[in-house]
């Protein structure tokens, strides 16, 4: 892959970004073909990483993975499939994975909860349990959701201490997945024991709802504002008061990659769980986002209609963020306008010219966080 030159380029050395930590590390990621793991298989790439993957086939058409055009070294294969994911990791022989493989649709996990559990909960314990036996690991980090919480629907945001939990399958199945990654820590990858009888490092990582160019999953509010927008058509939107953390894809990504960076180096402290948010004032309703994103693009038309089609929905998620910010040093770069505004130009110069800017969004993220002299920057 060949980065582009120019003006922008030459304000970003990538071998610098994240302590330099993964310029030529072996990094192995699960759901590579999806839409969180296709962008950060590229950022990786641009890091000067040794990426490689392992998915089902690419979960839509189009599909963002295959419309960047890279090359790594792939393995299509489920993560309920232990024995072609093992022998994957055996001869990979990665030092730090990324787990984003998931089932990752609330109403998809109500019309198949087997599914969901079988692919978040024990997908997740086959992987862990494959990485006993990698000796070249020295960092896991598992992907997991917001919806990890037991929702109280509270006025503020969850921190990382607060309970596990979730009404919906997709939920619970993710509070699963986070008492599972806690479980692992303390019986096979205990920091306490760092060094001595393991060198493995394990934390988990939440974030908010994410949205970014080149997501074409179901029943997602922007991709389905975007697919009819189009075409020149209307969306019905359901619960447009439901109020989200809202973010950019590369927010998180920073965040995986910052937590990815200190495990790699061995700072065990870093071995937990951790909120990658936004900051308050992106925790917006669905009207208030659609409300933002029409002037974009002029042919964005909604229609809001409340389903009853399942018995419960939340209408209030938020993340609180100060152990990232502070102990971990890491900070949302963009404001929701910004957001909203990468997110919209990046479908409609797709749909209108086809092209792709996925490189660009990457630059121009990280040039304002080197403006802000955030820690991954320096």
């Amino acid at each position: 892959m060949e980065l582009k030159s120019g003006t922008m380029e030459s304000m970003v050395d990538f071998k610098t970004l994240f302590g330099g930590v993964y310029q030529n590390k072996k990094v192995l990621i699960t759901g590579y073909t999806g839409f969180k793991g296709s962008w950060l298989s590229y950022w990786l790439k641009m890091l000067g990483a040794e990426v490689y993957g392992y998915a089902l086939a690419p979960p839509s058409n189009p599909n963002h993975f295959r419309l960047l055009d890279f090359n790594i070294t792939e393995k299509e294969g489920d993560i309920r499939d232990y024995k072609t994911l093992s022998a994957f990791l055996i001869d990979v022989q990665p030092e730090i994975v990324f787990h984003l493989a998931a089932q990752a649709l609330v109403r998809a996990s109500y019309d198949d909860p087997i599914e969901t559990y079988s692919t978040n909960v024990m997908g997740t314990l086959h992987l862990f349990e494959a990485c006993k036996k990698i000796e070249s690991l020295k960092a896991i980090v598992n992907i997991t959701s917001d919806k990890c919480y037991e929702n109280k629907e509270w006025v503020w945001g969850y921190r990382e201490n607060d309970p596990m939990g979730g009404f919906d399958p997709y939920s619970s199945s993710k509070g699963c997945s986070e008492i599972l990654t806690t479980s692992f820590r303390n019986s096979y990858f205990n920091i306490s024991d760092y060094g001595k009888t393991h060198n493995v490092l394990l934390g988990s990582a939440r974030a908010g709802n994410v949205i970014g160019g080149g997501d074409w999953a179901k029943d997602r509010l922007l991709p389905d504002i975007i697919k009819a927008a189009s075409i020149n058509s209307s969306v019905f939107i359901r619960n447009p008061n439901a109020t989200r953390p809202w973010q950019h894809v590369l927010e998180p990504l920073s965040g995986y990659l910052t937590l990815g960076w200190r495990l790699l180096e061995g700072k065990k402290e870093f071995a937990e769980g951790w909120n990658f948010g936004p900051n308050i004032d992106c925790n917006l309703t669905v009207a208030e986002i659609v409300n933002i994103s029409k002037p974009y693009w002029e042919s964005i038309s909604v229609e809001y209609k409340q389903s009853q089609a399942y018995a419960h929905e939340a209408n209030l998620l938020m993340l609180d963020c100060p152990k990232s910010n502070k102990v971990l040093n890491w900070k949302p770069v963009w404001n929701i306008n910004d957001t909203i505004e990468k997110t919209i130009n990046w479908y409609k110069n797709f749909y209108l010219s086809s092209s792709i800017n996925t490189q660009n969004d990457i630059f121009e993220y990280i040039i304002k966080a080197k403006k802000s002299e955030l820690i991954w920057t320096i």
